[in-house]
């Protein structure tokens, strides 16, 4: 059996990780989702709330779990009994970001393995920061993140004004 984890910080998760995650889910027997927080990055919902709305977003996909970690990932891979991260692909940048980071990790734990899988062409634009962006601004992001995200962030600007 082949475990594999998807991990990032997911603030919001897009229909472009949805894609991912559905793809891996028919390359691998299980996928774990793991939700990190990022430091580099302020968060716009916790990771509890983060949680929830990938739950949400892929109650579809019978071969995904949800979860949240801290530390390294090789770490947290060795925990759950993961040999493969899956690293979603927009562009040509972020292939350079993950290439380093693919060998970071395997100089920090040779035995994992890290798949790319490019996102389908419909989400290349889609950013879960320009998802943050857009909807700050009044812009439409329907389409772009699941419903329950939609409707999930649009409570916390209308919380926010508050």
């Amino acid at each position: 059996m082949t475990r594999a984890v998807c991990s990032g910080s997911f603030d919001p998760v897009t229909m472009g990780h949805v894609d991912v995650f559905e793809r891996a889910s028919r390359m691998f027997d299980e996928i774990i989702v793991g939700v990190f927080h990022n430091i580099r990055k302020e968060p716009f919902f916790s990771v509890e709330e983060r949680e929830r709305l990938i739950r949400e977003s892929t109650g579809h996909i019978p071969n995904l779990s949800v979860s949240s970690f801290s530390g390294l990932l090789p770490d947290y891979m060795h925990k759950v009994g993961a040999s493969v991260i899956v690293r979603g692909l927009r562009s040509v940048t972020d292939f350079e970001y993950e290439l380093q980071q693919a060998q970071m990790l395997k100089h920090i734990a040779p035995d994992i393995e890290t798949v790319f899988i490019l996102t389908g062409q419909e989400y290349y634009f889609v950013s879960s920061s320009g998802i943050r962006e857009l909807a700050v601004f009044g812009g439409n992001i329907h389409g772009l993140v699941p419903d329950c995200v939609e409707a999930a962030v649009a409570r916390k600007l209308e919380k926010d004004k508050a």
